[in-house]
């Protein structure tokens, strides 16, 4: 509107413009005559004599007439022909102007659309997101939600929406739509809180693997911040093997298909990666299972490249799964993330804890704790979970005792390669649950 205004000022100045040009510029006199020095403006009966001397002596300049009422028409033409175009000109501005408004309008009200019409959540973009990454599996951007959507879709972080909690805060259920589910962890805390949540989404906004959970969105509020991922129905491995049902949900097969995936996570890690990953805290807690049961790796608020200096890497992890030469010396790389698997897979095999207490004062782990029996062939199925107890092959517990007694020994050139673990697991897994893929 500005604009059209501004031209409509303009047309009515040159309007003005030209008439008082046309006004200022014409004489009193209707004839003037032109001669090679220069115009000279005669009166009525000068014109007459001048005519008079024309034709009684030759050789006096012709003198031509001009008639102010032509120089007039000309400057008429003109000035409609102006007029025209700028009549035009304004024409089409404003055209583009009424399309503009109308594009406006139907871009809000497409926005609007992507809203709930119960609660007001902006659903569309988020779905999306979530789609675009396991669809495309675009790197290197997460979606900013706001906080209010977070708020509505974990009913106020309601108490019967909490998943689970960790050290840094809980984990809620946020239900965004019928469709569409996904887990929000709340972080909380002073700096290092900052750095993990900074370090976790980085190194999320980089992996794409069917085994390591993928980044939905995040949110910052203040001093909280959130992480929101995609839903695991399932639950965590630790919840699985150590909560109310015991381990009773998981078979033998379905078992090995878990060490068998979280194998297939940490491989895409130490392999895959340039340079590679450590990931510094697996354990049971942090492998999260779908409605199918395949596993995921999750919590990378402590992965750092390997081959990082010792003096920059602050001595973290979770007692029973963190390797002697870490806890002890603060040495760090990819065999530390084997011997943190060797835990998980004697949670797989026993359905113990990691570390139990013993008394008030005492706890006992359970590397410490299985490795006089795991080398017994007759003691070993003794030791074995109850619930799968009768329902293995032995020649397979027998395998998988042996790559767990390597991955936990103390010396870490002992540990094989996370690569050679997965090749020994993958044949006894049934091939109906992916064991004979290989799948990097």
């Amino acid at each position: 509107m500005k604009l059209l205004g501004m031209l409509m000022y303009m047309w009515v100045c040159s309007i003005c413009l030209f008439l008082s040009t046309l006004v200022i510029a014409r004489p009193d006199k209707t004839v003037s005559t032109i001669f090679r020095f220069g115009p000279v403006f005669l009166t009525g009966k000068e014109a007459i004599l001048s005519s008079q001397m024309e034709a009684e002596s030759p050789g006096i300049p012709e003198v031509r007439i001009v008639h102010h009422q032509d120089l007039n028409k000309k400057i008429l033409i003109a000035l409609v022909v102006a007029s025209s175009l700028l009549g035009v000109l304004l024409l089409f501005l404003f055209c583009f102007w009424i399309y503009r408004l109308k594009s406006w309008k139907n871009s809000n009200g497409k926005s609007k659309q992507n809203f709930d019409a119960g609660n007001g959540l902006a659903l569309t973009p988020i779905v999306e997101r979530f789609n675009s990454l396991m669809v495309a599996g675009k790197k290197d951007s997460v979606a900013v939600i706001e906080y209010h959507l977070l708020e509505a879709a974990t009913n106020n972080f309601g108490e019967s929406n909490v998943l689970g909690e960790g050290g840094r805060g809980r984990v809620y259920k946020a239900h965004f739509n019928e469709k569409f589910l996904a887990a929000v962890k709340r972080i909380e805390g002073g700096q290092d809180a900052q750095k993990e949540f900074e370090n976790e989404m980085n190194w999320l906004v980089t992996f794409r693997h069917q085994n390591i959970i993928s980044l939905v969105g995040c949110c910052i509020h203040g001093e909280t911040k959130f992480l929101v991922y995609e839903m695991m129905q399932n639950g965590s491995l630790e919840n699985q093997l150590h909560g109310p049902t015991h381990g009773s949900d998981l078979t033998w097969h379905q078992r090995l298909k878990i060490a068998v995936d979280v194998a297939r996570g940490l491989e895409y890690l130490h392999e895959h990666c340039n340079p590679p990953i450590v990931h510094r805290d697996l354990k049971s807690s942090n492998i999260l299972l779908d409605s199918s049961f395949n596993a995921k790796l999750s919590d990378f608020g402590l992965a750092v490249t390997a081959g990082t200096q010792n003096k920059n890497v602050k001595l973290s992890g979770t007692l029973g799964h963190v390797a002697p030469e870490y806890l002890l010396e603060g040495k760090l790389n990819d065999k530390s993330d084997v011997y943190a698997f060797g835990v998980v897979l004697l949670e797989l095999l026993m359905g113990r804890r990691p570390v139990e207490k013993m008394s008030p004062s005492q706890c006992q782990s359970i590397v410490t704790w299985a490795m006089p029996q795991l080398t017994d062939r007759s003691k070993l199925p003794h030791i074995v979970d109850p619930v799968i107890r009768d329902t293995m092959d032995l020649k397979q517990l027998y395998q998988v005792a042996a790559v767990a007694v390597l991955c936990v020994q103390p010396e870490p050139s002992y540990r094989p390669l996370i690569t050679d673990v997965l090749h020994s697991l993958i044949p006894l897994v049934p091939i109906e649950l992916g064991g004979s893929l290989r799948i990097a």
